[in-house]
């Protein structure tokens, strides 16, 4: 097994206290990484650093709650982290939420918050560390995705136009931000054991299951290995790329 391979890099992954990020978080400091990990709230975050503090004391893991999607929070919680650490080497825009409202009954009220929450945080996120990871020589930013991004939903149409944006963000940024060596991918889970599928009736479990030829769902730390593999020096030449992590969904 490979160690190490996050040895002295700082990393933020936003989304880190449950499911795929906290998986992320988690696989990162078994590599060796230091990380930030946000929460929607403090509490929440502190809880996680907790979890994670109970398997191994040594690893270095903090947590904080700045407001997602403003500017000015998420700048301030940058610099914090910049005046620790002095550097930001790994940017996850790993939150989100989804939804499965018709349209007939999709509020604008759901459908601005699932924007602000999965594009405008996302962009946020970018804005305030890019700067940090120029000056500093590179960087690698990751962002997660989803299958529907690419297939579309039955329902929730917020959910798929919001990571389709993400898809649009991350390629679009990759080809901006070459120049200055930060590479920009994402990553697109398709079905995959987290909060989010296990609040879904099993009916809708079985259908969504059905397409896959693995013949089950994802678990959240074969996602989160991609987020390691393309975090590290193997994937010093990969970026803009989206890669599915979908079992081979058929649609």
């Amino acid at each position: 097994m490979i160690t190490d391979l996050l040895k002295n890099k700082i990393a933020v992954v936003t989304g880190g206290t449950r499911g795929i990020g906290f998986e992320i978080v988690k696989l990162y400091l078994q590599q060796s990484a230091k990380v930030v990990l946000f929460g929607s709230h403090q509490e929440s975050a502190n809880k996680a650093v907790d979890l994670l503090k109970s398997e191994n004391p040594d690893w270095e893991v903090t947590g904080m709650a700045p407001e997602l999607g403003n500017l000015q929070s998420v700048e301030q919680t940058i610099g914090e982290i910049i005046e620790k650490y002095g550097r930001i080497d790994i940017l996850v825009n790993n939150a989100g939420v989804s939804a499965r409202e018709s349209l007939y009954d999709y509020t604008e009220e759901a459908f601005d918050n699932i924007m602000n929450l999965n594009v405008k945080a996302l962009f946020d996120c970018t804005k305030a560390v890019a700067p940090f990871m120029r000056d500093q020589g590179g960087g690698c930013i990751i962002n997660t995705s989803s299958m529907v991004s690419l297939y579309g939903q039955p329902s929730g149409c917020g959910y798929p136009a919001s990571k389709s944006a993400v898809n649009g963000l991350t390629k679009s940024l990759a080809r901006e931000l070459g120049k200055d060596n930060i590479r920009v991918n994402a990553v697109a889970p398709g079905v995959t054991r987290t909060d989010m599928v296990a609040n879904l009736p099993e009916d809708m479990v079985a259908r969504v299951t059905a397409p896959i030829p693995l013949g089950r769902m994802g678990e959240p730390t074969e996602v989160a290995n991609v987020f390691l593999f393309l975090a590290s020096d193997l994937a010093s030449y990969i970026s803009g790329a989206i890669i599915s992590v979908d079992g081979a969904t058929l649609v």
